[in-house]
């Protein structure tokens, strides 16, 4: 069965050498030095190997966001070059790497839209990423309002990546994170949040047919299904004073917890089965994607893939939904051809 990874993570080569100059020394980038598979793409294609013919992966560019690498303006031929390095992997490598996700210098908001139209347009990427804050901006911000719009005009999905990191402390005595909360428990919270940040103000709305990924399984929605329906959802404004959350309620066309489920979601759970059959049970496989987070495991790069696989192919649904899951699901929300 055709197996099509739509989320795991890549440094090109040329992109990564760039980032090496900006980051300033080996230290700030020791967690990628690590992972040869990330950065070197003889490394990776022998890794793939372990998973048969019928493994490809879509190529998204892994974080640090390029804000976090450099300013606005800088910003921009730094996406360009993530782009049309990766394109050049899809190029030479089309049976490994049949797509790729566009970057997008966000912290320019100007020029995040030139950078989309000419990533789809001329370059052929079938969608792009987002972080779930663009420097501790909201993405409801009205200044990204047009990445949003233009990729619901085009039909083409948003795969949307947490940010977060140990600067953002955990409690207000401290100045930052302790034990890497901000990444185990910081980065569901962050995708959550930008989750309810676009239910709560009317993206689904304006745009009900739009494609946003969230990356690991939507994160901590599934599993605070209650929570979120009869306790949040369908109370909005009993809890705070002076704002008009209740009205909100009254005036969204639906439950807001329905339009948590118009999200897509990932399988990149580090192996979970558990999370996995929760976020198939919230979303439904017409909405969940394999994906696995490779490189990002203990052997830096295929344990994250067959643990995923070994979870899915243990799953409890039918051979039609299983291959929905695998590559149906990724290929028509990007209109490709699904036997491609």
């Amino acid at each position: 069965m055709m197996k099509v990874d739509a989320y795991s993570h890549i440094l090109p080569a040329p992109y990564f050498a760039r980032m090496r100059e900006l980051s300033g020394g080996r230290a700030a980038l020791r967690r990628w030095l690590e992972l040869p598979a990330l950065h070197d793409v003889e490394v990776r294609l022998r890794m793939m190997e372990e998973f048969g013919d019928d493994y490809q992966q879509v190529l998204t560019l892994s974080s640090p966001p390029i804000e976090l690498l450099a300013g606005p303006d800088e910003a921009v031929a730094l996406a360009r070059l993530a782009n049309e390095s990766m394109l050049e992997l899809c190029e030479k490598y089309p049976d490994r790497f049949p797509a790729f996700v566009a970057a997008l210098p966000m912290s320019n908001p100007d020029a995040a839209m030139a950078e989309l139209t000419f990533a789809i347009d001329g370059l052929g990427a079938r969608g792009v990423q987002v972080f779930t804050n663009v420097g501790g901006r909201p993405l409801d911000d009205p200044a990204f309002q047009s990445v949003f719009d233009e990729m619901a005009r085009r039909d083409l999905p948003i795969w949307m990546h947490p940010a977060r990191g140990a600067g953002f402390a955990d409690y207000a005595t401290e100045d930052s994170s302790k034990y890497e909360i901000w990444w185990a428990l910081g980065w569901p919270y962050e995708t959550s949040v930008a989750m309810a940040r676009m239910v709560f103000s009317g993206l689904f709305q304006r745009h009900p047919d739009i494609k946003i990924i969230t990356h690991h399984m939507g994160a901590m929605i599934p599993y605070l299904e209650g929570r979120i329906g009869l306790g949040w959802s369908d109370q909005l404004g009993s809890r705070t004073a002076g704002e008009e959350y209740a009205q909100l309620r009254r005036d969204l066309p639906e439950r807001p917890l329905e339009y948590f489920r118009r999200f897509y979601a990932d399988t990149a759970l580090s192996g979970s089965a558990i999370g996995t059959r929760c976020g198939l049970d919230f979303f439904g496989a017409e909405r969940v994607l394999f994906a696995s987070d490779c490189p990002f495991d203990p052997e830096g790069g295929p344990m994250y893939i067959r643990e995923t696989i070994r979870v899915l192919n243990e799953l409890d649904v039918t051979d039609a939904e299983r291959e929905r899951i695998y590559h149906h699901n990724v290929m028509r929300l990007m209109r490709l051809p699904v036997d491609m």
